[in-house]
């Protein structure tokens, strides 16, 4: 499998950082399946820190299949429950449950978070919330949460964007 990491520099070996802010999946290496979806994110950060380029990185990885025989991975399917429940937890820094070495699942980008803020409101169900998601574009993200996952990742190259 074939995973992308956008950024403003090349990244040959993933270490895990201290972050300043919480994320969808909590602490760890973010990466995608989606090629776009990186060199869009490669962008966003070149000109958040304004360097002059954006490099997506590329890695190859075993199937979630074999990494899941072997790994700690949580897996969501699609955007339920479960999924939102995560996310809200990690992105509002309460989540106390299993450390997983991957997980892997969709992104709750800025335009969704939004139908988020209404659900953390009260203004609309979890219900509603999920059906809402659900006629989003929601591209996917897997995380590396562990050096014992990021050792999996084989670096093929990068491009710039």
């Amino acid at each position: 499998m074939e995973l992308y990491h956008g950024s403003d520099v090349i990244v040959e070996k993933p270490i895990l950082l201290p972050q300043q802010r919480t994320l969808d999946f909590g602490f760890g290496f973010y990466t995608t399946t989606n090629r776009e979806q990186a060199e869009v994110f490669a962008q966003k950060v070149a000109e958040r820190r304004e360097s002059k380029s954006g490099f997506v990185s590329v890695y190859e990885i075993q199937s979630i299949d074999i990494l899941k025989r072997e790994l700690s991975v949580l897996e969501f399917s699609s955007p339920d429950g479960a999924w939102l429940d995560f996310v809200f937890e990690n992105r509002n820094g309460t989540y106390a449950g299993k450390i997983h070495d991957i997980i892997f699942g969709a992104v709750a980008n800025d335009t969704i978070y939004r139908t988020f803020v209404a659900y953390e409101a009260g203004i609309i169900t979890k219900e509603e919330t999920i059906e809402r998601l659900k006629v989003k574009k929601l591209y996917n993200q897997m995380t590396f949460a562990t050096e014992r996952a990021l050792s999996r990742l084989k670096y093929t190259g990068h491009f710039e964007i």
